[in-house]
């Protein structure tokens, strides 16, 4: 079993700032990917950021700038620090790590629970 399990959201004014984290837990061998995505009221879920293991980290036109993935390959924990938020980000959104269970394994897809971002104007 893989556990997803992301914290750090909540209600913040516009302009301010949110720090989201997101532990992986359980049975794994490798992580290859770990990555934040959101979905807001009657819209489909889209990334936001994304960290490869060993490749190129990418982020969605409208956070570039604004928005920080990073990762702690020791506590297996993918945070994203959000600045300067707007309304437009509310959402709630989710890390998904992609891992490998054992050395013979496929890949699976792992998602958290969601954690819930409310910025007002």
């Amino acid at each position: 079993q893989v556990q997803v399990v992301e914290s750090g959201g909540g209600w913040v004014q516009a302009g301010g700032s949110l720090r989201l984290s997101c532990a992986v837990s359980g049975s794994i061998f490798s992580i290859n990917e770990m990555g934040w995505y959101r979905q807001a009221p009657g819209k489909q879920r889209e990334v936001v950021a994304r960290m490869p293991t060993g490749g190129t980290t990418t982020y969605a036109d409208p956070v570039k700038g604004r928005f920080a993935i990073s990762r702690d390959n020791v506590k297996n924990t993918v945070y994203l620090e959000m600045n300067s938020l707007k309304p437009d980000d509310t959402a709630v959104y989710y890390c998904k790590a992609i891992v490998r269970r054992t050395s013979s394994d496929y890949t699976g897809q792992y998602w958290g629970q969601g954690t819930q971002v409310t910025v007002s104007s």
